[in-house]
């Protein structure tokens, strides 16, 4: 069925069963286009800041709402037998862009899909449905009269997200308020609301809700991301850790776990699922679990029965292992369109430097970006000529040393473990190795 602006329906009309069901949103345009969806309470306000939900913030509390992103496909899941009709009785699916106005997209159509996959309904848009609007709402899944329902909206604004926020019951925060502060107002939006400062505010309450010690680390991460334009970037987050036997003060004194600490607000802000991969390498690579908010505390004595307990054979350097085992992950195991962003930490005392440098020209032509950190060693090695390596396809790799964890100031730490990425990103872009 084709559906047109304003119409709406009862489910059942096209649904045997309204207990799962998907909305679909396949979006054509040069620009990006972010698509979310807001979870009303009363007085058609947003009930939580948990309740909206898009790429970083891929699902509500109890699961009512799932976000999945497929290439130009935004695929909402909603179990309508999970939602509080009380709380949350009504979903809007919106679309927002910060780059030009909605009038120059070539078409959004949206798609009422069953739990057979089955397209049983389809409500098309163009440019001809926009003017100067920066965001619309699409659609709506709403309670009401004791069924689920959907309307075809198709409602654009032109103040962009700051007006469909403001629609939605938003406050407005003080403008003479910085932007960090404003962000981490409770239940308050900035007056210069965009998609960025929410992203900024549900990594902060991610950070806050989960792991409150991290948030003074995370304000700083996203001054860095925002002053590199990485806060709008979505990519994979992977860390490699050195375990010979040189680096075990470093474990002892809990210097590595404060590695981990500093790279999660990077992971929660562009990672696509909010965690990291995570390898530690000797004479072989080891896969470690993800890490994650739920298991970052403590997680270098705990993971694997604890750090002294890893199995990666003799304690010695062999880098060449723990590239592979990454690149077979990444590219093998688990591909993906997104890009990969990679921490390398090694205390020095690099060798095999004809195999590394072999590998990462071969792997130039993928979306794999190897940013080096040196901690507390020397000898890098190799390491300290990856400028002028020649015979990559672009500059894939990046390389500082430090003394120890605690003599940089993280914001420094900050701007040099994302100095280099944003430019691997527009020559990847350049080169069609990203989309």
């Amino acid at each position: 069925m084709q559906l047109v602006s304003g119409q709406k329906f009862v489910l059942t009309q096209l649904l045997q069963s309204t207990s799962e069901l998907s909305v679909r949103v396949q979006v054509q345009a040069s620009f990006e286009i972010d698509i979310s969806s807001f979870g009303l309470g009363q007085h058609d306000q947003l009930y939580h800041d948990d309740y909206m939900t898009f790429y970083n913030q891929p699902k509500t509390p109890e699961n009512e709402v799932q976000y999945f992103q497929q290439a130009q496909q935004h695929i909402f899941k909603l179990d309508l037998s999970q939602i509080d009709t009380e709380k949350t009785p009504r979903f809007v699916i919106c679309a927002t862009t910060d780059q030009t106005t909605l009038n120059y997209i070539q078409s959004i159509q949206v798609e009422l899909v069953n739990a057979e996959q089955q397209v049983v309904a389809h409500y098309p848009l163009n440019s001809a449905h926009f003017q100067q609007e920066k965001a619309a709402m699409l659609c709506e899944i709403y309670f009401k009269n004791d069924a689920w329902r959907m309307a075809a909206v198709g409602q654009g604004f032109n103040g962009g997200l700051k007006a469909l926020v403001e629609h939605f019951g938003g406050e407005v925060a003080d403008e003479t308020a910085s932007p960090i502060e404003n962000t981490v107002t409770q239940n308050h939006v900035p007056a210069t609301t965009s998609t960025l400062d929410l992203k900024k505010k549900v990594v902060l309450d991610k950070i806050e809700k989960s792991a409150p010690q991290l948030l003074e680390l995370t304000k700083k991460s996203l001054i860095s991301l925002e002053k590199n334009n990485l806060l709008n970037v979505k990519a994979r987050v992977a860390l490699v850790l050195d375990y010979s036997g040189s680096m075990n003060q470093q474990y002892k004194k809990g210097d590595v776990q404060k590695v981990l600490d500093r790279i999660m607000p990077l992971a929660v802000n562009f990672d696509d699922d909010g965690r990291f991969e995570c390898w530690a390498f000797a004479q072989h690579a080891l896969r470690l679990s993800d890490v994650h908010l739920g298991n970052l505390k403590n997680y270098i004595n705990t993971e694997q029965g604890g750090h002294k307990k890893w199995d990666a054979g003799a304690r010695f350097n062999n880098e060449p292992a723990a590239l592979n085992a990454v690149i077979d992950y990444f590219i093998q195991e688990s591909p993906s369109d997104l890009p990969v962003y990679v921490v390398f930490i090694s205390d020095g005392g690099v060798s095999e430097t004809k195999k590394i440098k072999q590998i990462l020209k071969d792997i130039s032509n993928q979306a794999i970006f190897w940013q080096f950190v040196g901690i507390g060693g020397r000898n890098y090695g190799v390491l300290e000529q990856l400028d002028e390596m020649s015979g990559r396809v672009i500059d894939n790799c990046n390389f500082f040393a430090m003394d120890n964890i605690d003599s940089m100031p993280e914001s420094q730490l900050y701007d040099l473990l994302l100095n280099e990425f944003p430019m691997w990103l527009k020559a990847a872009q350049q080169k069609n190795i990203i989309k």
